[in-house]
This record gives C-alpha cells, structure tokens and sequence, in this order.
C-alpha cells in the first residue's frame, strides 16, 4: 500500500518508520529542508507519560487568572478578533470539570504510556541514541496548596498502576543533588521514576534515516497547497512540485492541519499554542539537573540533554505569530538560575519559539475521518515526542488492518462530533 505522510516532525517520521516496516510504500511531504525542524525541533526534552494530562482541569480557570498577572507568567494571551482562538478557549473551559479531567487523562495516560513501551523496544531494534536518559521526571512543589492539589492525578497514576513516589526535601535530593543549595524552596516532590529524557531533535533525524533505509521517500521544500478529492476519498495532494498521489493520507502537520483540512468539510479544534525554549551549554556538572525537573509554580521544566541544559516553557495564545519575545527568554532563564544558578555558560544561549497543536481536551486525534482514505493525526499538544512512538505504531496497525495494542476509544475525531 502507498501511504503519504504530510508533515516530518516527530510525529509524522515516527509514523513512516513503522508504516515503512510493515511493509508499506511511505512517502513523507514537508515544507522544511530536513525533518524535525519546527515544533519537534527544540522541545522541552521530556518523555513523561506520568506527566501526561490535560490543560483544562477543575480549577484552571481562576489559575489563569492568576498566572496572568504574574511577572514570570506561565500564561499569556494576546487579545485578537480570532474566532477560532475563543472557540477553542471556549471549549477548553467546558472540559474544566472533574469528570472531563478523569476521561481526558486517562485517554492520554494510556497512549503515552504505552508510546514509552514502544520506545523501549524501538531503542532495542535499532540501537537509536538521542542524548536519552531514562531517570524521571521531579515534579516540585513551592506550596502545599500545590501538594495537596497533585492528589487528583495521583489517584489517576494509582488507578493505572503507573509508579510514583512522593518525597520530601531529602528524599529529592538524592534523585537530584543539584538542588542542594535551593532546597528551602520547595517543601516536596513528586517523582515519575518510569518518565524519560532526550533531545528530540536528534531522535527524529537518525529515525529518517533508519526509514529510508526501509524505503521511505522524503520529499522537502515541497508545500502541501491542497487535498484533492471526489467526495469521498482523498485523490491526490496538490503541492508546490506538483501533484502527489497515493492510496491512503494521513494528515500530521500539527496546527497547521486545521486550515488544510477546512475545505474538505472537516473540521477539528486544534489550535497553536506557542512555547518558547533556550538551550544552554553546562559548564558545572555538579549543579545541573541529573534528568527533568517540573517547576509546579512557573509551568516551566529544566531538562539535561548529555552536555547542554534545556528550559521549555510558556503557554501563548498568540495564533501563528513566531517572534521570539524577550520577556518569555527573561522567565527561562530566570527559572534556569533559581533551580540551577551558575550551572550553565549563558553566553551561549539558543533562544527558540515552536507552535504547539493543542486540542481542548488535550488528547490528539489519531484515526480515521468521513473520507475513506484520509487519516489524521494531530493534536498532541505539548506531549507530542511523549506520544511519538505509541501513536506511530498505533496509525501503522491501523493502516495494516490489524487491531492495536491499547484501546483507542476516545482518540479519534468522532468524540467532537
């Protein structure tokens, strides 16, 4: 079967990948020069299934309200006459109850922790390296209002057996001695010992080219224009270069997937969220973080790539605006230097901004639509190189005809309908 992929961030490469070894004739389309060079490019580093859950929670609400007002705000919105942007903010408040909160991290737990399972035996296949460590994620808490409120996804961890630990002071310094000198900050932790770390740039490059070593065909510099059809199935991919034509599509250009997808009648509530990143040399070992570090407060994580730190924050509601705002590279690093003060050489700092295609609920769409041969997927938000792995070996059964692994109940587009 020919299959075309549109788009080469993680996603869309992790996909032809399995595709490609299922036996399947994969071509890949994407506008850059290489693979991974926009959203998957300069990510926070994290692989944290245990951390997977939705934005929209009981509670977030009046939290926004605070964050806004804060110097160091982990959210910001810039008021636009953008239709799309309310509807979506609109829909996020209604999945802000306990009840949507349970269903939504549940669907999400269940795919990224088995993405991590995948990752497992992908690293094994191959012998893939990506600066990964296998260390946990440390979750720290500056209140015990903050304490207290991780309870509710500890009891969603428990639920599905995903192992945890919470700790005091002591207890996460010995996961984290770095921390030795702010230790008075925080009065405790939670730690996902099962979450992982890596660069996720360098993960999808070397997979590309383990793919076309399986025959897969990269196409770049080419711009997706326009999806040809009949009414009924997807006839052709109109492009810069021409048409490209196959027997089955799948749709994984993150948020720009909403605006290809308007003129089919399909539409998805997928909306940019833009997060910024710096990446900064380590110069003291001794005071950088061993694996992730979670800021509860500022919304923001600090994470070790082999020899280079990466701070991945910020929550802007912008739509597709991709300027590099000074005051969001002032919060990193600010964050940076009260965890991990003179850890790094910030006179070498890559300040980076990506878009993030974030649903409502939090959960990506994966699976098919009314055309039957068109296939997204799309949506994954912040958790993208989190849910990599799974959601590519899921599309690939998919697409073989055979039933997948988890239960995919809830990852498809029916369950705006």
């Amino acid at each position: 079967m020919a299959v075309v992929i549109l788009g080469s961030g993680v996603i869309g490469t992790t996909m032809a990948y399995y595709l490609a070894r299922a036996g399947h004739q994969v071509t890949v389309i994407d506008r850059q020069p290489a693979p991974a060079l926009e959203t998957s490019y300069a990510n926070a580093g994290e692989i944290s299934p245990g951390y997977s859950a939705p934005w929209a929670g009981p509670g977030v609400p009046r939290k926004a309200i605070h964050w806004l007002l804060m110097h160091h705000s982990p959210l910001v919105i810039k008021p636009m006459l953008d239709p799309a942007m309310w509807r979506w903010g609109l829909s996020m408040l209604r999945n802000c109850t306990e009840a949507r909160y349970q269903i939504n991290k549940a669907r999400m737990l269940r795919l990224a922790e088995y993405s991590r399972d995948c990752m497992v035996d992908l690293r094994r296949e191959i012998g893939i390296t990506y600066d990964d460590r296998a260390l946990g994620t440390l979750q720290l808490f500056r209140t015990q209002k903050q304490l207290d409120g991780a309870q509710r996804d500890i009891d969603i961890l428990k639920q599905y057996g995903v192992p945890y630990q919470l700790l005091d002071k002591e207890g996460y310094l010995r996961y984290e001695p770095g921390l030795a000198p702010v230790k008075d900050k925080f009065i405790g932790a939670l730690r996902l010992p099962g979450d992982e770390t890596g660069d996720c740039f360098k993960f999808t490059q070397t997979l590309a080219d383990k793919a076309r070593e399986l025959g897969v065909e990269f196409h770049f510099d080419v711009t997706v224009e326009s999806l040809q059809h009949d009414g009924k199935k997807i006839t052709g991919v109109k492009t810069s270069t021409g048409v490209i034509k196959g027997d089955e599509y799948i749709v994984a250009m993150g948020s720009y997937s909403t605006a290809l997808l308007r003129p089919l009648g399909i539409r998805i509530p997928v909306y940019p969220v833009k997060g910024y990143s710096i990446t900064v040399p380590i110069s003291n070992p001794q005071r950088a973080p061993e694996s992730t570090i979670m800021d509860e407060t500022h919304k923001v994580a600090v994470t070790r790539l082999g020899d280079r730190i990466r701070v991945g924050g910020t929550a802007q509601l912008s739509g597709f605006d991709m300027a590099l705002v000074e005051q969001r590279r002032r919060t990193l690093e600010f964050v940076l230097n009260d965890l991990f003060e003179g850890a790094v050489n910030p006179a070498q700092t890559e300040f980076w901004t990506g878009l993030r295609p974030m649903t409502p609920d939090g959960t990506p769409i994966i699976g098919a639509t009314s055309l039957s041969n068109l296939h997204l997927s799309t949506g994954h938000g912040t958790l993208g190189w989190t849910m990599a792995a799974g959601t590519g070996r899921v599309m690939a059964d998919l697409l073989s005809g055979k039933k997948p692994q988890i239960d995919t109940e809830g990852l498809g587009i029916a369950r705006y309908s």
